[in-house]
């Protein structure tokens, strides 16, 4: 396997990074290892280790490129709301949700919950802060804009809620994307306006 497309492009680490999503989805984190990956981007075993580091520091280089990409997807759907922040959130819960339903990575980590290879799970789970903590650092930066008329306090409680309310839908979805950011939108829609 060799690193394909816009993979060739960016950063080695980028190109590492990339390479190592391709082999996750395609044989699973268990088979996984830097020699492989090495060999996936054309460079030595030292070369990943010393880009890259442990094969666990890969994991989460992996999970925080792929929350990059969630993230864009509400910065944009925040830009395309300027002027309504209710509609904001329903559109980037629906981005996030829509783009989780065809993301190979997240269908690989949760796929494998079912299997024995479930060293990824964690990250997006019981060991989620750093992930939690820059989602929540975005949607508030992003909710700010709007000075929401809560205090500071209800304000980060209410990020709180909605960004782990909507990884759960991400982790394990109860309904379409469209009905379910619907029924969020509704909740951050009646919080906001008391």
């Amino acid at each position: 396997m060799t690193v394909q497309g816009g993979a060739e492009g960016g950063t080695l680490r980028q190109r590492m990074i990339v390479a190592a999503v391709e082999l996750t989805t395609s044989t699973g984190w268990a088979h996984v290892t830097m020699s492989r990956l090495a060999q996936a981007v054309g460079v030595s075993r030292q070369t990943v280790y010393n880009e890259i580091g442990t094969k666990n520091a890969l994991a989460e280089a992996m999970i925080l490129a792929e929350l990059e990409s969630f993230l864009a997807r509400v910065t944009t759907a925040f830009d395309e709301n300027p002027d309504n922040l209710p509609d904001a959130i329903q559109a980037a819960i629906l981005a996030v949700l829509l783009h989780a339903e065809d993301n190979p990575l997240l269908h690989a980590v949760v796929s494998a919950t079912h299997g024995a290879d479930t060293e990824l799970l964690p990250l997006l789970t019981t060991h989620s802060t750093q992930l939690l903590e820059l989602a929540k650092a975005v949607v508030g930066e992003r909710v700010a804009g709007y000075h929401p008329d809560l205090t500071a306090a209800e304000l980060d409680g209410a990020i709180d809620m909605v960004v782990r309310v909507v990884l759960s839908h991400v982790m394990q979805p109860s309904g379409t994307p469209a009905r379910t950011a619907a029924a969020l939108g509704f909740v951050a829609r009646r919080v906001l306006e008391g």
